[in-house]
């Protein structure tokens, strides 16, 4: 046994959705932590941001229950002339979506970490939780 204290649960990066994890030289100031790195501290969440977040979340509403639709889908309805570079901005809409419960990523059929995935992947609505 140990007399070290518990190490509080990871976070989600306010700008790219990626999972933040504890350390030991955030311990006095784990609380203010938002941000997983300086990149996403001066790059804050923008228009084009929460465009995608929408465009997203629209789209999904225009599908049948359990449908998917593929990040670059809400990249082309944001800017459909210059749509690829918006692929990444896209996944970290989709992630943060994720970390407020509305969307889930899925690869091949089967749910994934939205901060360890690597490769092709799909965003399906969840299923609205009936109390």
């Amino acid at each position: 046994m140990s007399n070290r204290e518990p190490v509080p649960p990871p976070k989600t990066c306010a700008r790219c959705g990626r999972e933040i994890t504890w350390r030991k030289k955030w311990a006095r100031n784990w609380h203010d932590i938002r941000y997983c790195g300086e990149r996403c501290r001066r790059t804050r969440v923008g228009v084009t941001d929460k465009a995608l977040e929408r465009a997203i979340l629209e789209l999904l509403s225009m599908r049948a229950r359990g449908a998917t639709i593929c990040p670059s889908e809400a990249a082309r309805r944001v800017a459909p002339d210059s749509w690829r570079d918006l692929l990444e901005p896209a996944r970290e809409a989709a992630r943060r979506l994720v970390a407020t419960g509305r969307i889930e990523i899925t690869q091949k059929g089967r749910v994934v970490d939205p901060s360890r995935t690597r490769g092709p992947i799909r965003l399906r609505a969840l299923e609205p939780q009936k109390s």
